[in-house]
Parts: C-alpha cells; structure tokens; sequence
C-alpha cells in the first residue's frame, strides 16, 4: 500500500444546484419537491412538437447571484444551446444548456482546512434543465416521472484544483453555504436539490501532466463524496501499478458496498452536438442590472468568517465550521451577543451542538440566551468544560435556563482548594503505583490519579487547578 503515497489525485467537481423559483425555467409548470409523478408537466417542459421554450427570468438573475457571490465575470452577451443526448428520462431527447458563452466565468472561493486556507478555481457556472427521474419498481420494471423535466438548474464546474477528498468535501460545503447565504435555492441534497459529480484521475506526484479520469455521478452527501473519492483514487492507483490503464467514463457509486462501478464510456463535448436553440433569444444583460443584483447580495460566508477570527478570536478553520452553515452562524451571533467568551461559546457549538443536531434539516432546540449562559458560566469558572457539555446533552431535549439548571443538580465547579488537596492526597495513597511511576519520569501516570479526583469530585472539580495541585503533591512526594 506503499505506493498509494507515490501519486496524488487531481479533482475537479461539477455542482448541480437547483433553483428555487416558483415555476421551471421554460414553463409555467410548479416545482415542488415531492407530487404525485407526472403531476407537474406540461406540452413545453415534455418537449412536444410545435412548443416553444419562454426563459424564466429570475433564473438568469437567480444564476448570476451566484456567479457574484463566488466571484465570476459575468457576461452581458450569452446564449443556450441544445445539448442532444437521449435518456428515458428526458423526453425530448436533448437538453438545452450553455456550451461556449455561459453566463458565469473565471471565479473562485476559498476553503479553510487545517493545512490553512487555499483557493479554488471555478471554470464557469452556467444555466441548464433539469431532467427526469427514472423510477425502479422490483417486478414491474422501470417508470418515469417527468415532474424534474424543465426544473431550472445551475452547473458550477470547479477547476481541477482540489487535491484531497477532505478538500473536495471542504469546498462543496462552502459553496453550499454561499447558494444558502444568496438564498437562491435551499441547497437539500437530500431531495436532490444540490448533488455533485466527480472528476478525478491520479498521477505521480511531481508530474505535471494530468491522467484519465474517470467521472463519479450524482452524489448528494458529503460521506459519499469522502467514501468514493477514497475508493476511486485507491482503485485507480492499483489498476495503474498492475499495469492496466484507466478508462474516461461515467462510474456510480454504490452506497451499500462503498465502491464506484462502470455505466458507461464518458462523453465528450462533440458526442453532444451542441448548437445554439433556435427557439431561444441571446440574453443580453445591462450594466444596471448586474449592479442591482451586486447590491441584492447580502453578508457572504467569508465576510462573516472574518468578523468572527477579527473580533471574536476564532481561528480561521473553527470560523469556518461555524459560517458553512447560516442558520448555525445565525445561532451563534445571538448567542455571542449575550456572553463575554464568545470563543468558548464557538468551541461548544462545534464540539458539542453539532453533533447533537442535524443542522442541515432542523433547528438547534437549546436557546442561543442558554447557550450564551452556558459558555458564561465557564468562562467566569463557576462550570468546567465537562459539567458544560452535560448541560447541554441535558438541554437537548427539553430546553431551560442553564443557570437554573446548574442550580438544581448541584453542578457548580468546585474550587475549594483545601477541599481538592485532600481528595488528591486519597488518590495518590490509594495508587502508589501511579505515583511511583510518575516519579520514574511517566508522567502519564499522573492521569490515572487525576480522573479518581474527578470522579470523587462527580465531574464538578476544577481541572486546571486539580492538574496543579496534582503536580505539586506528586513532586514533592519522596
């Protein structure tokens, strides 16, 4: 497995992002997510013979949003084009796209790891329809539903500048914060409404020239975007060490086994046949437009994220969980205007809060004025960070005043030095092996000593002050 470390992969993702308009990009059929199938077409959107397309206006306005929002040159002359491929899923057997002119082109946006922060480029982002959905039915075949057909998408197609799966992830996150923050789509990818595919090929490390790749399709969570760029990346590297050869194509990734599995030989742009629809004018953009739009952009993740490493004393990558998030960022700057450790608030929400709530789905139950008395109270020492952490398990379900919580339970840190020493003064005589140990230099005995204290104390003792008091007495042990 050695040779795995030898190459490195090189990846490029294509987003597909649903918009959240009321009707699709050419009709005036809805777009709600979840009808009875084939409830939501119509003639147009089913590509019937002698229909005419009409653009959807807030589409144009919805995808330039996002091209000033992840920092593109926006075109003030564009076209659509039909991209003619046949699936059983798309009626009308081509797609209208945009090939050479898109509406959004040369961005970027940032990403923060724990390696630092690194820019990734965007290649274009560009408007397009959605298709239909294929439904399998074990014992009487295939169906389609055709209300997806004409739903308007965006395609945000990176440069191949993401170097790691932990980087790929890192980025869709923070574009799918920047859609959120726009409020352009609501970015549910377990509804499909923002789902990614995967370029990815492999080559050794310090040669320039890139190697095949393969494309991963449609995947809508950031596990399976981790799991299959591990499984791919490794599956290429072994089928090039055993002298095989990687072949362009569209492979799937199957959840259940965790592995990726050929569909089909991939195509290129002139397998599609692109060529401008005739049925569809240029789109011209004036410059007072894009200047209205400009100013309907409200506060972006990364001006967020600088307010709260400028004022709030977080890091970058913290700051960067926190603000990937609106809601979640939301949450923290009431609760952060109520409380003077605005940074021990951060790392409770992080460690704990996140955990505890799918914040892609749901709301935090715990108030942001209890959350803010939370990391008050261990700021000014009168919890440690153990007791602040049960609080919160404890408020999950059913919220309170933190302070009164405390007071109930009796959870208050305990301080009392004199107190503490004698239950360090217990300890160290009930394990005089740990203590001969530490003695000996393994200063790691001194842990198994200390956690007896805390459990003497029920968790309520003051950690920091128990660690000094502990390496006093065991230092001046003989």
């Amino acid at each position: 497995m050695n040779m795995i470390k030898d190459y490195e992969m090189v990846i490029g993702l294509e987003v597909h992002c649903e918009l959240g308009t009321n009707t699709k990009i050419f009709c005036g059929c809805p777009t709600s997510f979840g009808a009875e199938p084939n409830t939501q077409c119509c003639p147009v959107c089913m590509g019937m013979p002698g229909t005419l397309p009409v653009l959807n206006k807030q589409v144009v306005e919805y995808a330039i949003k996002a091209g000033m929002a992840t920092n593109c040159t926006i075109a003030r002359y564009s076209k659509q084009d039909r991209k003619n491929y046949f699936y059983p899923d798309l009626p009308k057997a081509y797609q209208i796209s945009q090939y050479d002119l898109p509406l959004c082109e040369h961005g970027w946006l940032e990403i923060e790891s724990e390696n630092g922060t690194k820019k990734i480029g965007i290649t274009r982002i560009h408007i397009e329809e959605d298709a239909g959905k294929l439904v399998h039915v074990p014992g009487k075949g295939t169906m389609v539903d055709c209300n997806r057909c004409g739903v308007p998408l965006i395609e945000i197609v990176s440069e191949p500048d993401i170097r790691s799966a932990e980087e790929a992830v890192a980025y869709f996150k923070k574009l799918r914060a920047i859609i959120l923050y726009t409020g352009i789509s609501d970015c549910k990818m377990q509804e499909g409404s923002m789902r990614c595919d995967v370029n990815l090929s492999v080559r050794k490390k310090g040669t320039e020239k890139f190697g095949t790749r393969t494309e991963m399709k449609n995947l809508n969570s950031f596990t399976f975007i981790q799991k299959a760029i591990e499984y791919e990346y490794k599956r290429q590297v072994e089928e090039i060490e055993k002298g095989g050869v990687i072949v362009q194509e569209t492979r799937r990734y199957d959840q259940s086994s965790g592995k990726t599995y050929s569909m089909r030989k991939k195509e290129d742009a002139n397998d599609y046949r692109y060529f401008p629809d005739p049925d569809l004018a240029p789109i011209v953009m004036p410059e007072e437009k894009l200047k209205e739009l400009k100013a309907s952009i409200p506060t972006l993740p990364d001006e967020r994220k600088k307010k709260y490493v400028d004022s709030f004393g977080l890091t970058p990558y913290d700051a960067e969980l926190i603000t990937n998030d609106m809601a979640t960022a939301d949450y923290f700057e009431e609760a952060a205007s109520e409380t003077e450790y605005p940074k021990i608030l951060a790392n409770l929400i992080i460690a704990e809060v996140m955990k505890l709530y799918d914040t892609e789905n749901g709301s935090i139950v715990i108030a942001p004025s209890h959350m803010a008395q939370i990391a008050e109270m261990q700021g000014n020492g009168d919890i440690n960070s153990s007791v602040a952490k049960k609080i919160i398990k404890s408020l999950r379900d059913n919220d309170g005043d933190a302070r009164e919580y405390v007071k109930e339970n009796n959870l208050g840190q305990i301080n009392d030095e004199a107190l503490l020493r004698s239950y360090i003064n217990e300890a160290v005589e009930k394990n005089p092996k740990s203590a001969a140990d530490y003695k000996k230099g393994k200063t790691a005995a001194a842990k198994a000593i200390m956690g007896q204290v805390m459990s003497k104390t029920q968790g309520r003792g003051n950690p920091i002050l128990i660690d000094r008091l502990l390496t006093e007495i065991l230092n001046s042990l003989k």
